[in-house]
Formats: structure tokens, C-alpha cells, sequence
């Protein structure tokens, strides 16, 4: 019989909450996490809403010698990867164990260069950290997490913006069928609610300017969205091959069936609006998972509240699953945490995973005026009990990047 992998312990450092446990709680309520930005004075932009983690005392998790030589997606990804170890019922060390970290990020080093630019032009070169180079590497998340853990294999880091958190995933399920891990700590962190950040994406317009209700800002495929709002967090898994799940007696949550990569190879920015490879890594995840589209009872949509990517995901949707798309529940969960950029995969992967195991959809929060190219089932307003059998989740990031996984019980 062919080997397959599960995940067996989750974690998580969102807006919604510093544990999987309270974000689960908070998507199921339909709470949003969406506010007004506090890490910078933002009074002058056009956008001055996030996503932000709150109350997270990174000193409950590293000395002040880590601290001080670390990113905050550094510290978010320890956090959340902790969680996920011990949900796992390893413990708060892999020492010993065959393991792997893969820890994803779009923009993890974006607050150091802008503090460390800033302190240069105002200072000087003796106030700059010795540590400022290695902490703003997209690498560091992963390497911190590997230091905290104990992990002596393989320890990865891949860039594929908002697509990060799924693709290491992928990468986590072929580790274990290669046999190169028997544990691997896999998912994306992201932290850079900055004001350069802020600036760049403001000149893009793609961010929501609905700033008198940050709340109601956030609106997949809703007819009146204006634009995404930008988080921050860390989402991370645990995941194993399912022999070695059950010889040890762990718990296990769902099986990890497959999933494909695809590249839309369009624009650094929009998506291809025929959204024919967004499709097609849809179908090929449904191809190596071994499942027929009547098969899937749920999409997590990578639901991003812009014009462009709502309308072609749809297309996309409609294109991979025929006349069972109409039959499908459709939800996007950052409309209420905001995008969480290379946790966002992550988020997604998990929610489908705690949809299968628990039979509840969380809502699409704000959605209330239909959008006639966005005419699925969006699951509205509140969390939908429901048999789900199969579920999907789809990341779409910049430069076109497209990365699926399906999902389904053990």
C-alpha cells in the first residue's frame, strides 16, 4: 500500500489569535481581526487598516539574545511551530528525531531593512546591528525554528509570495515520501506591516481604503470590494507519514492527498483573467490526489477582495469543477484575518483540514451584495455545518504563481 501523509499537530500566531485553537474559534464566529494599524502612524496614508497580531510577547518564547537578532516573522514562526510540535504530542524538542523545518515567507525581512535604512541615514554605521544581514534573510524563520527545535535535517525556505505557506506543504509531503524526514514543521510566516510596505502597495492600489469601518473592509467576491487588506501571522503543521503517525500513537487530523504547482507567466502583478492555469493547478490536484470534482465538498478560496483575482478564481473554480462548481462551498477566510501573505496558504490548508474533521464551514464574512462574475456559494455571513468529505485550497500569489492541495479524513 502506498505511504501517506497527515498532519498531526497544528499552530498559529494570527490576527484572530496567538494559537490555532483561537484562530479556529475566531473564523468560526465570523470575528474579524481587522483594525486600525498601530505599528506605525499611518494618519497620512490611504490605507491605514491591517491585520495585526495582538497581544504577542515574543519574550514568552525566546531569551533576549534571540530576540534581539531575530525577525518578528522569526518569532511568530517559533511561536506557531512550538504549538505545532506539541499539538503533535512530540514535545518541545525533535532532538533525536528524523525531522525536517520547512518555513516559508514572502517579506519576512521587510521591518529590518527599513529600520536598519533608516538608522543609516540618521546615525550612521556604528548603531547597525552585527545581527541586521542574517535576521532579514527570508531563510531565518526556518533556521530560528530549526535552532529552537533541535533540527538537525533538512531545514528550507521558499519565496513564492502569497503562495509561500501552501507550496511548503507540497514540498513537506514529497520530504516525507523520499524518506529524507519522518517529521516535518511545515507552513509560512509573514511580518511586514510596515510604512514602506504600506507606501508601495498604496501606489499599486491594491489595498482596501475602507478605513471608517476596517471590519467591513475586507469583502471577497463581494461586488462592492475596493482592494485586499494586508496582515500578518505565522500558520505552521506538523506533518508525518501515516505508519509513522500511528506506530507512535499520534493523533491524526486529515491525510494530505496532493497538490500542483502551476505558473500563470502573465504579469508580475495580475493574475491571467482567463485564470486558465489557476485551473489547471486545480485539476492536476485532483488528478494526483485521485479524486473525481463531485468528489470535493469545499474549496478555502485564496479570496483576496480585489477586483481581478475574485472574478478570475471564479472563472477558475467554474473551469476545474464544471457544473459541480455551483455545488461547491466556497470560503475565504481573509475576511477576517486580512492576508496573512506567506501564512495565507497555510491558513487555508488548515481550515480545510478542521472543515473535515469537525463538519463546520467557517463564513465568508462581508459578503452581501453579489457580484454577477462571482456567482458560487460563498457561504455568507456564518459558519455552515456540513459533510465534508474532500476540500481544496487555492493560493494565488504575485508574479502568478499558483500552488493547490486537497485534503481528506484518514
Amino acid at each position: 500500500m502506498a505511504e501517506r501523509v497527515v498532519i498531526t499537530g497544528m499552530g498559529a500566531v494570527t490576527p484572530l489569535g496567538n494559537s490555532w485553537p483561537d484562530t479556529w474559534a475566531g473564523l468560526l464566529a465570523g470575528r474579524s481581526g481587522i483594525d486600525k494599524i498601530t505599528a506605525f502612524d499611518a494618519s497620512e496614508f490611504p490605507t491605514r487598516i491591517a491585520g495585526e497580531v495582538k497581544n504577542f510577547d515574543a519574550a514568552q518564547y525566546l531569551p533576549v539574545k534571540r530576540l534581539r537578532r531575530s525577525s518578528r516573522a522569526s518569532h511568530l514562526a517559533v511561536a506557531a511551530s512550538r504549538e505545532a510540535v506539541a499539538d503533535a504530542g512530540l514535545g518541545e524538542s525533535l532532538e533525536g528525531t528524523e525531522a525536517a523545518v520547512l518555513i516559508n515567507s514572502a517579506v519576512s525581512g521587510y521591518p529590518e531593512i527599513q529600520d536598519a535604512t533608516e538608522t543609516l541615514g540618521r546615525d550612521g554605521l556604528r548603531p547597525i546591528s552585527p545581527s541586521f544581514v542574517a535576521s532579514s534573510l527570508t531563510n531565518m524563520p526556518a533556521c530560528e525554528v530549526a535552532i529552537d527545535l533541535a533540527v538537525h535535517g533538512p531545514v528550507n525556505a521558499s519565496a513564492l509570495a502569497c503562495a509561500s505557506g501552501t507550496a511548503a506543504l507540497l514540498e513537506a509531503r514529497r520530504l516525507l515520501l523520499a524518506g529524507d524526514a519522518d517529521v516535518v514543521v511545515a507552513g509560512g510566516t509573514d511580518a511586514a506591516i510596515t510604512s514602506v510596505m504600506f507606501a508601495g502597495l498604496s501606489a499599486m492600489r491594491g489595498l482596501s481604503r475602507n478605513n471608517d469601518s476596517p471590519q467591513e473592509a475586507s469583502r471577497p467576491f463581494d461586488a462592492d470590494r475596493d482592494g485586499f487588506v494586508f496582515g500578518e501571522g505565522a500558520v505552521v503543521c506538523t506533518l508525518e507519514l501515516l505508519s509513522h503517525a500511528r506506530a507512535r500513537g499520534a493523533q491524526v487530523y486529515a491525510e494530505l492527498l496532493g497538490g500542483a504547482l502551476t505558473s500563470d507567466a502573465f504579469h508580475i502583478v495580475a493574475p491571467d483573467p482567463t485564470g486558465q492555469y489557476a485551473a489547471e493547478a486545480i485539476c492536476r490536484t485532483l488528478d494526483r490526489s485521485r479524486l473525481n470534482p463531485a468528489d470535493v465538498d469545499l474549496v478555502c478560496a485564496h479570496g483576496t477582495s480585489t477586483l481581478a483575482n475574485d472574478r478570475t478564481e471564479t472563472l477558475a473554480l467554474h473551469t476545474a469543477f464544471g457544473e459541480h462548481a455551483a455545488s461547491l462551498a466556497v470560503t475565504a477566510p481573509k475576511s477576517m484575518t486580512g492576508h496573512l501573505i506567506g501564512a495565507a496558504g497555510t491558513l487555508g490548508s488548515l481550515l480545510c483540514v478542521m472543515a473535515i474533521r469537525e463538519g463546520v464551514i467557517p463564513p465568508t464574512l462581508n459578503y452581501s451584495t453579489p457580484d454577477p462574475e462571482c456567482d458560487l456559494d460563498y457561504v455568507p455571513g456564518t459558519a455552515r455545518d456540513a459533510t465534508v468529505r474532500y476540500a481544496v485550497t487555492n493560493a494565488f500569489g504575485f508574479g502568478g504563481q499558483n500552488a493547490v492541495a486537497a485534503f481528506g479524513p484518514v
